[in-house]
Parts: C-alpha cells; sequence; structure tokens
C-alpha cells in the first residue's frame, strides 16, 4: 500500500461519521481520491496527498479539476521527512492554484492559504461539520 492509500486508511479510520467512497477512476484525470458524505448530508471530495519537506506534487489534470469545482472540494496533505514543518493540512480546492505556485513553505503558506485544518483532529472535525 503507498503513502497516500495509508493517508485515505487513516483518515476515514479517524472521522466514521464520514462515507468515504473511494474513486478509482482512469477515465477522468485529476478527480479527487474520494467522494464522501457526512452525517449532515453534505457531500464533499478529498484528493490525498504526500508532501516531502514543504514540496506538494499536483499534476496539471488535478489543478484544472480544483479550477473547475472550486466548492466543496478539499486537498488533504500530510507533510513527511525531516524538513516538514506541520504534519497535516487541509486545504480548500479554491485555493489549488496558489498551493500549486507557493507549496507549503511555510512564510508564503500563511500569507497566501489559509488551511482549513493543519491538525488531524481539526481536519475531521472540518470535514465532518462541512454543511453547518
Amino acid at each position: 500500500m503507498g503513502p497516500e492509500a495509508k493517508l485515505y486508511q487513516t483518515v476515514r479510520k479517524a472521522t466514521p461519521n464520514i462515507i468515504y467512497s473511494r474513486i478509482e477512476n482512469l477515465s477522468l484525470q485529476g478527480m479527487p481520491d474520494a467522494l464522501c458524505y457526512n452525517k449532515r448530508k453534505h457531500f464533499f471530495t478529498v484528493e490525498f496527498k504526500i508532501a516531502k519537506g514543504d514540496s506538494v506534487r499536483l499534476s496539471p489534470h488535478q489543478i484544472a479539476w480544483h479550477v473547475r469545482h472550486p466548492n466543496n472540494t478539499f486537498i488533504c496533505i500530510q507533510t513527511l521527512g525531516p524538513r516538514a514543518k506541520k504534519l497535516f493540512h487541509l486545504v480548500p480546492g479554491s485555493l489549488i492554484e496558489e498551493l500549486a505556485a507557493c507549496s507549503l513553505a511555510l512564510e508564503d503558506y500563511r500569507l497566501s492559504l489559509d488551511a482549513i485544518a493543519e491538525k488531524f483532529d481539526e481536519i475531521g472535525l472540518t470535514l465532518e461539520t462541512l454543511g453547518a
């Protein structure tokens, strides 16, 4: 199992109040990894990414998908490695272009990206209360 699949499993197990449907889509490039539904009857998508240090790799297809679908979409990022400043980030899809431009560089990130959640517990709480 790859690191992004492990991140998906970790988030899924930690948020039992959310129904996750893993998307394995070879025909529509850039589609997020999971279609989700919370107890407040709110649909959203999540793209799971692993960052080494502050670098997040996003394909042009992933960027284009989030530009076309800026609402109710998220990128859940786990940073790994000795240079990583934070462990988890949840960035709204509407900020995909800023994320692609500055990655998770700490100063740029704080100025241009307001991550919805930066700690793992906050990620679960944020996703569970969408639509409130």
